[in-house]
């Protein structure tokens, strides 16, 4: 009786040993695996995990998809010690689920295959003028009415720093000279405001009050509708048209927020000084807009991943020649360089270092860890400086994505966005998403 109690105590020590090692196993395959895969039409994509494990795979459309040169028809039992080899012919979205066992599932994976694609990198700095989609509230203030009181109409309706105001009374509103005028028009009546808080849309009434000051009719509010600066053209997709720049948004300097485009352009710049970098202090160029020539581009969208829009202009440099697109899953530690422009209007070749790949980073502008090497930009700038921001980086012959960030710390170092998550939004203003 005791032998069976000490035989079933073994068994089931063993089970739970084995369910704890499983999950653990799992645990791991899921945190290393990816959850999604961008390839090109045709070419190997090579993981390495380099576990000691076999697991199964399972492949959503039969066919599609070849592992270790294999076309997968169904399942097919992947060995991790050895690189795993991804490819396929077909164009579309695919998935592959991986089992441990074939039983315990540990990772679903979205395969995105894509077409082979050239675009034309650039690296000229421009100048970038935005306005606003409506008008931006960036503070607000008391307003002192004629009858010696403190007022704020802002808050009455609910007004924050950081909202935008659309309309009023069902004007769209242009500018600040326009919401001006429909201040004055309403003779202290209620106006009622369309008012962009993040992703939401409200509207509120809005009481101006006759400042004691000018006698003229204020809302509380401190207002922006445009703003103007230097940048770097990344590149130009001439089958589209559509260019991509800075490889990071346009946030507003006292809210933090993105813009929102009402219209932009961008235009020919000159590089005239630079401010070189200093640990703790970032450089900067400081160029000037070559207001003479005729706008080379209109901005159509801006987000986290730069701004984009059609491209109208005859700038160019000796490197515009089709390039391929490397996808993230290209990108590697080593050797690469930037195109920039830090010195009037040429554009020179500049060698860097990647250091870190993180393929699976969210922060789609954070995608890479750079390093300037070039000792010619390092006595120019100290490393990257404002301005630089979309310089497209080159390995191997591919464009792999382009400059976005420096380390305040140390400005020899900053971060690169992926050039796939660039290309992504340019695909989805083609397809009007």
């Amino acid at each position: 009786m005791h032998l069976k109690k000490r035989f079933k105590k073994q068994i089931l020590f063993m089970v739970s040993l084995f369910v704890i090692a499983s999950s653990i196993i799992a645990l791991q395959m899921y945190t290393i695996i990816p959850r999604k895969i961008m390839i090109m039409e045709g070419e190997e994509y090579i993981y390495n995990v380099g576990a000691p494990f076999k697991i199964d795979a399972e492949v959503n459309k039969s066919g599609v998809l070849s592992l270790n040169g294999d076309i997968v028809e169904d399942n097919y039992s992947v060995n991790l010690k050895s690189p795993v080899v991804i490819k396929s012919d077909s164009l579309g979205d695919f998935k592959i689920n991986f089992k441990l066992f074939g039983v315990i599932p540990i990772r679903s994976v979205n395969v995105n295959v894509l077409p082979k694609m050239t675009i034309i990198p650039c690296g000229n700095t421009v100048g970038v003028k935005l306005y606003t989609d409506g008008i931006l509230v960036i503070g607000t203030s008391e307003v002192t009415g004629e009858d010696g009181k403190e007022y704020r109409p802002w808050k009455e309706a609910g007004i924050k720093k950081g909202d935008i105001i659309k309309s009023m009374n069902g004007d769209k509103l242009k500018d600040i000279e326009h919401m001006v005028k429909l201040i004055e028009k309403a003779k202290g009546k209620p106006i009622t405001i369309k008012v962009k808080r993040e992703k939401d849309e409200f509207k509120t009434e809005i009481h101006p009050k006759q400042s004691a000051e000018d006698s003229k009719y204020k809302l509380g509010l401190w207002v922006r509708d445009s703003t103007a600066g230097i940048g770097t053209l990344t590149f130009y997709d001439p089958n589209t048209n559509y260019f991509g720049a800075l490889g990071h948004g346009i946030t507003d300097v006292d809210t933090g927020e993105l813009l929102t485009v009402g219209e932009g352009t961008i235009i020919q710049s000159k590089i005239v000084s630079i401010r070189k970098g200093q640990k703790g202090k970032p450089g900067e160029l400081k160029g000037i807009f070559m207001q003479n020539q005729d706008a080379i581009g209109n901005i159509r969208f801006n987000n986290e991943c730069g701004i984009y829009g059609l491209y109208n202009g005859n700038i160019d440099n000796e490197f515009m020649k089709p390039m391929p697109v490397a996808l993230r899953t290209q990108a590697k530690e080593g050797k690469a360089y930037i195109l920039s422009n830090v010195q009037g209007e040429k554009v020179e070749k500049f060698e860097i270092e990647i250091q870190k790949v993180n393929r699976q980073n969210e922060l789609q502008s954070k995608g890479m860890i750079i390093k300037i090497t070039d000792h010619n930009l390092l006595a120019l700038t100290g490393g990257i400086v404002q301005g630089m921001s979309g310089s497209p980086i080159i390995q191997d012959g591919k464009i792999v994505g382009a400059v976005t960030h420096v380390f305040v710390n140390d400005p020899t170092k900053g971060y690169g966005i992926f050039i796939d998550s660039m290309l992504k939004t340019t695909e989805n203003l083609i397809n009007g998403s």
